[in-house]
């Protein structure tokens, strides 16, 4: 399960996403971010799921890698998505009644718009972000984007570091962590039997060299940017000037079609009747 953990990585490649200007794609994740949390409706969901699709496809990444991705979250998709089952109540009659337990339609549907949106999340950020820009790009991106901060006082280059490190250290962690666990088992320790007490203490082993290790790693990392005169972005120069071409204006414009694509389903009248007719033909009449 470790080495499945996706986030962060960067998958270098030649598609159009890649190609893109990291600013484009950081607007484009921030109108992707906000339009899934608006979506409310199957109209929109589906059309969220046909654009991410879409940019599976032209980022030319793996869906085997994009499902692997998804993998870790499944515990927490299926716990959220009892939970809204067991405790949302509905107005008509349940479709369930067992003792205290009563499941209705309104549950059900809310909790597979629940997993729909994290599972779209997921994997629309991580295809315009992580997977398809390199850190330096993305680092370049958000200092360029919150470049009119600095007239406040606010460090924007220091701050586009720090998350672009953050980013680029979660496969190094990863990977730490997925030695450190075997390098223990190898030891005896065991990390998946006993109650919950037993196995939170069998993670001290883990967490003990782990922190340690990552420290480490922020030392020296910290030496090597000293070493190289690091100094933020005073008196810095750019390699790679960035500039928006003909293909990110054609992303973006997609992009707000499909923003105001959600907005027009959100306000017509239909937006709920279509979701409960859709889900009574499921559960009713099949």
């Amino acid at each position: 399960m470790i080495s499945d953990i996706t986030l962060g990585q960067y998958f270098p490649g030649f598609s159009p996403l890649h190609r893109l200007d990291p600013r484009s794609k950081i607007i484009l994740a921030i109108l992707f971010i906000v339009g899934v949390f608006l979506a409310e409706n199957p109209a929109s969901f589906l059309l969220f799921i046909v654009f991410t699709m879409v940019l599976i496809l032209v980022s030319r990444i793996s869906f085997k890698v994009v499902l692997k991705g998804i993998k870790p979250i499944i515990f927490i998709l299926i716990f959220t998505s009892l939970i809204n089952i067991f405790l949302t109540k509905g107005d008509g009659a349940p479709l369930f009644e067992f003792w205290v337990i009563e499941i209705y339609l309104e549950g059900i549907i809310r909790a597979v718009f629940m997993s729909l949106r994290v599972i779209i999340l997921i994997m629309g950020t991580s295809m315009l972000l992580t997977y398809t820009t390199s850190p330096i790009a993305l680092t370049d991106g958000l200092e360029s984007l919150l470049k009119p901060l600095k007239l406040i006082g606010v460090p924007v280059h220091v701050f586009a570091m720090m998350m672009t490190i953050a980013l680029r250290f979660i496969p190094t962690l990863v990977e730490e962590t997925d030695k450190i666990m075997n390098a223990q088992k190898s030891r005896g320790a065991d990390f998946s039997s006993g109650g919950l007490v037993s196995r939170a203490k069998a993670l001290i082993p883990l967490l003990v060299p782990l922190f340690v290790s990552s420290f480490k790693r922020a030392e020296e990392l910290a030496t090597a940017m000293e070493c190289r005169c690091y100094r933020g972005d005073k008196n810095r120069t750019k390699y790679k000037e960035l500039k928006f071409r003909g293909l990110d204006f054609a992303w973006l414009f997609i992009m707000l079609l499909v923003f105001a694509s959600v907005i027009l389903f959100k306000i017509l009248p239909y937006r709920y009747e279509l979701s409960y007719k859709i889900f009574d033909i499921i559960f009713y009449r099949i």
